[in-house]
């Protein structure tokens, strides 16, 4: 295949063009082109009505990790909006190819990588595209920090969020803008409770909770990012509480400190840039 590329470039006159192959988590195959027809191989239809463009591919030698970025449009058949809010589309794997579009078979991998930062605005999606070399910057192991490394609810926190205390049904009584409700909740739950929470959408989608804030018998939450269209006045939705990760909320609001995830007791940059002074005690103790 490469080889009928370099001989096709060689002869002075080419006809390229290139190809997206887009695999999700789920193994759903999706193919895109930048010609104005679809092209087929690897048992795969790169559609042309997508209206994929990509940037220029930075490349280089060691362990830099090549990028670069494609844009396109939001098309309901294909890439839903709803579905990047939901993170179909996180951790892809992409490959890019240069093709002749007249004798697909000719063709080269120009890049192989996964999707990383997806952004969305005016109808319009921009994705960034890493490469494999990405993979080594990511941490292995215990991240030392003073902030809990878990999720509320996973594996490592071990807290079960069914609970009552933690998570409630939350009746839908006004749409205030795409990123706000008014929700009404059984139960006395405290001001900015939910504040950092999720609420648990119908397709099993979460999203985000900003702010939590009380107005008479309603509560106001303020979500990150934009709301799909069956948050609507009337629907039901499960709303976990939020938590920020700090070693006095996992004690006080959760009562799971033993399952804390991280390190709250070390030291931070004051202790570590200080000088030894005469007339103090450094034996290590505490002097709180």
């Amino acid at each position: 295949m490469k080889a009928l590329l370099e001989e096709h470039l060689q002869s002075g006159l080419t006809f390229v063009c290139r190809c997206w192959e887009l695999r999700r988590k789920d193994g759903v195959r999706m193919g895109f082109t930048d010609h104005d027809t679809d092209l087929e191989f690897g048992g795969l239809v790169f559609q042309a009505h997508s209206g994929l463009s990509a940037s220029a591919l930075v490349q280089g030698t060691g362990l830099a990790v090549d990028n670069t970025e494609a844009i396109g449009a939001l098309d309901s058949e294909l890439l839903r909006e709803e579905d990047i809010a939901r993170g179909v589309y996180d951790g892809a794997e992409v490959v890019v190819w240069l093709v002749n579009w007249d004798n697909p078979d000719a063709r080269e991998v120009l890049f192989r990588g996964h999707a990383g930062e997806i952004t969305r605005q005016e109808g319009q999606f921009r994705v960034e595209l890493r490469s494999l070399v990405d993979r080594l910057n990511q941490p292995k192991g215990r991240v030392f920090q003073k902030p809990c490394s878990a999720v509320l609810g996973d594996a490592r926190c071990r807290l079960d969020t069914a609970q009552y205390a933690y998570q409630t049904l939350a009746e839908i009584v006004a749409v205030d803008s795409e990123s706000q409700v008014r929700v009404r909740v059984d139960g006395g739950y405290a001001e900015r409770w939910f504040e950092r929470g999720r609420l648990v959408l119908s397709d099993g989608g979460i999203a985000t909770i900003k702010r939590d804030d009380i107005d008479g018998p309603d509560r106001v939450l303020t979500f990150w990012s934009k709301l799909p269209e069956d948050v609507a006045v009337g629907k039901t939705f499960a709303l976990i509480a939020g938590c920020d990760r700090d070693a006095l909320t996992c004690r006080e609001k959760f009562d799971n400190i033993r399952n804390f995830q991280g390190f709250p007791d070390i030291p931070g940059d004051d202790w570590l840039m200080s000088l030894p002074t005469d007339g103090q005690i450094h034996d290590g103790a505490s002097r709180r």
